[in-house]
């Protein structure tokens, strides 16, 4: 009679199948630009050369690796031509055509508010044009994007300390968000140092890597080209 030998599998390791490799998801940034802080803290370092700016290329430049840039939101107001400056506003409208070519950015206006100035010694008069509401949508849009989750980390740009207390409300709600700021050449905020997850000073070297060509192409055929007193 033939025996039939049975093999027995108790004892023996079960091999498990391999678990696919977890990849880290990026993380998601959103870069707030305040437009004007940006603009005068080059004009005080006298970096007229950089006004072309592509916010969106800079933005790129800012990121680390493992990042991925969402959106960037553009913040300025509408300028007036004045005597001493007749020009200011087409170069802005030019340069702000320009930025409205650019995928995923937003540009939100705030206002000028103009108010007449006099000379205490000499009585003389003139009018000074104040921004106004920068700050107040910067921290709207990033509040909002907080709690739609748009983001992992905002980039925010500006050395304006009037944006501390919203920093700080974001941490608050949201403690597994970061806030990073980059200040502008010539800006910076103690408050904002303290109160921001990091905070660093954007270069020289990445605004001269952040420019836009010299002609930018709108979709309808329009050419626009760099501002002559910005070359």
């Amino acid at each position: 009679m033939s025996k039939i030998y049975m093999e027995d599998t108790r004892m023996q390791p079960q091999i498990q199948p391999a678990k696919p490799a977890q990849v880290p998801l990026p993380v998601r940034v959103i870069v707030y630009i305040d437009g004007f802080n940006l603009y005068f803290g080059m004009r005080e370092k006298g970096w007229r050369r950089y006004y072309w700016l592509d916010v969106r290329k800079l933005a790129q430049n800012l990121l680390r690796p493992g990042q991925q840039l969402v959106a960037v939101r553009y913040f300025t107001s509408r300028v007036n031509s004045t005597p001493g400056n007749p020009h200011q506003n087409r170069r802005q409208n030019t340069y702000l055509e320009a930025l409205a070519t650019l995928p995923d950015t937003t540009i939100q206006f705030g206002h000028y508010l103009s108010k007449t100035a006099q000379c205490r010694q000499c009585g003389a008069t003139w009018i000074n044009s104040e921004e106004k509401m920068t700050d107040v949508n910067i921290a709207i849009a990033l509040t909002a994007d907080a709690f739609q989750n748009r983001f992992d980390t905002a980039l925010l740009i500006s050395g304006d300390s009037d944006l501390t207390g919203r920093v700080v409300q974001v941490k608050q709600f949201f403690p597994a968000k970061r806030v990073v700021v980059a200040f502008p050449p010539a800006r910076s905020s103690a408050r904002l140092v303290q109160e921001a997850h990091a905070a660093f000073t954007i270069s020289r070297k990445t605004l001269h890597d952040s420019q836009l060509p010299d002609q930018v192409t709108k979709p309808d055929g329009f050419v626009l080209h760099r501002p002559k007193e910005w070359t």
